[in-house]
């Protein structure tokens, strides 16, 4: 793996070196051969971790005699509130402590102080190394959580210059029960997860004069390449023959055509269909309901749930995926032109249902409605997930770290929320009442409208709904939709939001153990509120 400098890699084994050239921290390795490792971030529950150390060049001599010693100075200097930090070794160092309890909407992982940690704390390096100490449960979370730190996508003119190669090593080790570092098969879950998320963000990074949806449709074969699967695409006008007429609608005007794209992993002895459907709006101008100079920039990011999607699937079908699993792309540029959809045009979708355009702002819905009317008519899915960057009101109704669920399963919406806490992706969910909601898309000359009548009546649930109506509220299979507007970016930056959380939502069909632990539909679903309280606030180190 490969960010704006650096190879990423995690590594099984826990490294020697000293603190010079390669900044070395004592961690309490119980090795009597070696105690030093190659670190210089070392995110720690600190309160628990004893060390084990030996001498090295430079110490001074009480350190020689008892070299716990230094360490134990640095944990005295740890007041996490939330995080905090200690240099070592004149920096070359450094030890960073997260916070012992966390509330009972975030995650006991603490995923998002770890991204924040090694962005801060990790100094610049030829060869790095980041100690991530954590329980077996909250592994994969802050795997997931440090691979956001190491963003792919830059063209700064530096970056493009330099050619020494630089490196990132994480090591894991294991506390609590699984005392020790992590096995070669937890290795290759975490490796492809991290890959998974930096993919992710690497498309919805980039700028849409690269990511059009020619480029996407490329990156979708060579997953598809690498997965050994042939992709079904439909395009441009085969589009409108085939009835497709919210993608269409969508994307005519562009210069680079739409397209719905779909990779299928069919396994011998699947018992069910899952299908995954994202928006890829590679860039939204709102159409002829044009943004405005403050709002339209970063609409290079309304293609994350197509890229959560796509990064999920590479990652579950590497780890062996044992349901059929399917991945549709709805793919458009929202431009505008002399073809560009006008409000109150109405167009056929293909649900078979007509929409009356009343603002061409609100194209991820149309587009969404084709592709879970595709997974429900052509593809046969038992569950429909749809993943989206689909409403601004998703930022205010859950916050920038909450992904926002809808879903007509109580059993799946408590399920959402235990997978965001156990993955680092957090979910909260949205109300869902389509017999109050749905009545603001009433039409009086089609089926409905693409946007609400009162905005002030739970917006980001009636977009959510909309998509809903397109495989009808009385179907009976489990429909899920994921509102990840806001924390699909941190500031200027791509997250790779979604990858952890598909992963970790459909884990019990994972062959991966790890993807099992992390599954909530593994274990009962329906947890007392005040075990989950204590969960959330246990210590991480025991």
């Amino acid at each position: 793996m490969r960010d704006l400098e650096s190879d990423v890699g995690i590594s099984h084994v826990l490294c020697e070196s000293c603190p010079q050239p390669h900044a070395a921290l004592r961690v309490g390795l119980p090795n009597a051969s070696t105690s030093w490792c190659l670190v210089e971030v070392c995110v720690v529950r600190f309160c628990t971790v004893v060390p084990s150390a030996s001498p090295h060049k430079g110490a001074d001599t009480q350190q020689i005699t008892n070299p716990g010693l230094l360490w134990q100075a640095a944990l005295s200097t740890l007041n996490p509130n939330p995080t905090d930090s200690c240099p070592l070794y004149l920096n070359y160092a450094t030890v960073a402590a997260l916070p012992s309890r966390v509330s009972r909407h975030n995650s006991p992982s603490a995923a998002h102080f770890i991204t924040r940690l090694v962005r801060t704390c990790l100094p610049p390096g030829t060869h790095r190394c980041i100690l991530m100490v954590c329980e077996r449960s909250d592994a994969f979370a802050s795997a997931c959580a440090l691979a956001r730190a190491f963003p792919l996508f830059t063209h700064r003119s530096g970056a493009t210059r330099r050619t020494e190669k630089k490196t990132v090593i994480v090591e894991f080790f294991l506390v609590g029960q699984d005392n020790g570092p992590v096995e070669v098969s937890t290795l290759q879950c975490l490796t492809n997860a991290t890959e998974g998320v930096r993919l992710a963000a690497r498309i919805v990074d980039t700028p849409c004069n690269e990511m059009n949806t020619d480029a996407f449709l490329e990156e979708i074969k060579k997953v598809g390449k690498d997965l050994g699967i042939t992709p079904t695409i439909i395009r441009d006008e085969e589009l409108k023959t085939r009835g497709f007429g919210g993608i269409y609608g969508v994307g005519k005007a562009a210069v680079h055509p739409p397209a719905l794209a779909v990779l299928s992993h069919t396994p011998d002895g699947a018992t069910q269909t899952i299908a995954w459907v994202g928006k890829g709006i590679v860039y939204d101008t709102g159409g002829l309901s044009m943004k405005g100079k403050t709002t339209m920039p970063g609409m290079k990011r309304d293609c994350g749930g197509a890229a959560a999607a796509l990064g999920a699937f590479r990652a579950a079908v590497r780890q062996g995926f044992k349901d059929n699993l399917h991945a549709v792309f709805c793919l458009a540029e929202n431009s505008v032109g002399p073809n560009a959809t006008r409000p109150d045009d109405i167009h056929l979708l293909y649900s078979g249902k007509t929409v009356e355009i009343n603002n061409t702002d609100a194209e991820g819905r149309l587009v969404l409605a084709d592709g879970v009317s595709y997974a429900c008519k052509d593809l046969g899915a038992d569950i429909i997930l749809d993943i989206a960057t689909l409403t601004g009101a998703q930022g205010i109704a859950t916050g920038k770290y909450h992904a926002a669920v809808l879903t007509n399963s109580a059993e799946w919406e408590a399920a959402c929320v235990k997978a965001g806490k156990k993955c680092g992706d957090l979910v909260h969910p949205l109300v869902y009442c389509p017999e109050l909601h749905f009545s603001e898309f009433t039409s009086a000359v089609a089926d409905m409208k693409n946007s609400v009548a009162d905005r002030d009546n739970s917006p980001s649930s009636c977009a959510g709904l909309f998509i809903a109506s397109h495989i009808g509220f009385d179907w009976p299979g489990v429909w899920v939709h994921l509102d990840i507007a806001a924390p699909v970016h941190a500031g200027e930056r791509a997250t790779g939001f979604g990858v952890a959380l598909l992963l970790a939502l459909f884990g019990r069909a994972s062959e991966d153990p790890l993807l099992n632990l992390v599954s909530p539909l593994g274990c009962e679903v329906d947890a007392q509120e005040g075990d989950t309280e204590r969960d959330s606030k246990r210590r991480r180190l025991v």
